[in-house]
Order: structure tokens, then sequence, then C-alpha cells
């Protein structure tokens, strides 16, 4: 990876409207097909597209008019996996990097710096990609946040060492930060009573699977998952697996180029709203 990479993918269209610290930030698709990328996901999530402030190789993706994610196109040369990325809004990014690698995690890129602050790409010592912002967020970032058909969920071998890293590197449990509950055998992710992630890990007292490579999964709320997943079929993409929960159906998904994501078709509650992801 390279500075290129966190320029045409990091958070975009900023103001100096600040979040919560350690909260969820924005969602970002490193590609290598920007026309490509823009196509699938245009006939797959509905979405538009609008230009960012970061160059022609930038673009903001937008659900029902609303900003939701990047997608920037990597440079052909470098050698990066295609990848939806995760960032989490912090205080100082060389700070927060430097706690990753005291607690076992690993910094891939950065920090660096940017006209609106700084950011860095990093792992958690399970392996797990994210990226940390300081600095300026997308405009209008509380709406983001409240209104973004779209959900943070780490799947990985061991929710609660998870939570204990994430909490001690983004500062989870700082005043004025997020709250951390355990609810149905998750760890969930609260910023200002809103739940925005969560840290999935094997049952309560079993042992961590040896095989389960840990991701950050990005899941977007649609209304039909099924025709999303055909869709996808449609336009090259491929159907990973299904998942039937209590609050609705996932399909995972990978989109031409192999960035995996995860549609979510939540229920209608009896009284006649909807169950969230």
């Amino acid at each position: 990876m390279s500075s290129e990479l966190i320029s045409r993918t990091g958070p975009d269209d900023s103001t100096s409207h600040h979040a919560v610290l350690g909260s969820p930030c924005w969602v970002s698709l490193a590609a290598r097909d920007l026309a490509a990328a823009q196509s699938f996901y245009g006939a797959v999530l509905g979405w538009t597209f609008r230009a960012g402030t970061l160059g022609e190789r930038f673009v903001v993706a937008l659900a029902q008019g609303r900003d939701v994610a990047g997608i920037g196109a990597v440079a052909p040369a470098l050698q990066v996996p295609v990848a939806w990325t995760p960032y989490f809004a912090v205080a100082d990014a060389d700070e927060t990097a430097g706690r990753v690698q005291e607690r076992g995690g690993t910094v891939g890129v950065g920090p660096i710096g940017f006209p609106t602050g700084r950011a860095a790409l990093v792992s958690d010592r399970a392996g797990a990609v994210f990226g940390i912002w300081a600095g300026a967020l997308v405009r209008n970032f509380g709406a983001w946040r409240r209104e973004a058909p779209l959900w943070l969920r780490l799947v990985t071998r061991d929710a609660f060492d998870a939570a204990i890293f994430y909490g001690e590197v983004l500062g989870w449990t700082s005043p004025g930060c997020c709250d951390v509950r355990y609810e149905d055998e998750e760890v969930v992710l609260v910023c200002e009573g809103q739940p925005v992630a969560a840290l999935v890990g094997g049952a309560l007292g079993s042992a961590p699977d040896p095989h389960l490579r840990p991701r950050w999964q990005v899941r977007f709320t649609v209304a039909d998952a099924e025709a999303c997943a055909r869709a996808a079929v449609r336009h090259g993409g491929t159907v990973k697996g299904r998942d039937s929960e209590a609050m609705g159906d996932s399909v995972t998904l990978l989109d031409p180029e192999g960035a995996q994501l995860t549609v979510f078709a939540p229920r209608p509650r009896a009284e006649g709203g909807t169950e969230g992801p």
C-alpha cells in the first residue's frame, strides 16, 4: 500500500464537525477499475456517484441521495488487495498507530498527512484490517452515522480479546467515547445511544476457531438481499454465502474484483417497523 491508496480511499468532503472518538467514521473500497466498480455497485445497491475532492480517481457513493461510502482506484502497480475498509475517528493518528503496535497489531500504511487530517491503515493482532482517521469528517457526519444503510461487524476468533484490543487502541471506555455492551453473544459498540458495530467470535466459553480469517465485515442494509445477489451475479460478482437470522436475511457477495461485502434485508416487525442489522 502507499499514500495514494489512503488519499484515494480515505474520508472525503469533510467539515470541522467531529465525531465521538472511537466511532466508525467512514468506509471505503479500494478498487482497480473505478468505472467497473461504479457500474457494479450502481446495479447491485442502486447507488449513484459524485466526484470527490481528491481527484478523478475517487468518487463518493450515495444511497438515496446521502453520502454512504467512498470508492477509490488503486494504482495498477500497487500489489494490494481490493477490499472494503472501515475507518474509526481518533484524536491523534500517530499516537493511535503507536498503541496498535504496542498491543500486537500492525501498521500497514502511514500515518500520512492530508489537508484535513492524518490517516493510517492498520490491523489488529488477529489480522483484521481497519483504518484510523484524525481530523475533519465527512460532511453532515451526524446524519451519515444515523441514516447511512451501513453496519460494521468484526468476525474474529475471540470477540472478547478483540474488544480489549480495540477498547485500548480506540479508547472506547474513555469518558465521552463509546459504550461497549454484551448482547446476544456479541460485543456491541454503541455511540451516542446508537449501535454502530458488533464484534463476533465463537460461542461463550468455546475455543477460538484457528481456521477463521478475521475481518471487518461491511454490511449494507437493503430491501431485498436476494435481488441484490441476483444483480451481483448478472454483473460479474459471486455469491459467497447466505445467512438467515432472527432480524433478517443476509447474503455475502464478492464483487468482480474480489472485494467482499454483505447485504442485509431486515425482517418487518409485527407492528410495521423493521429490525436493524
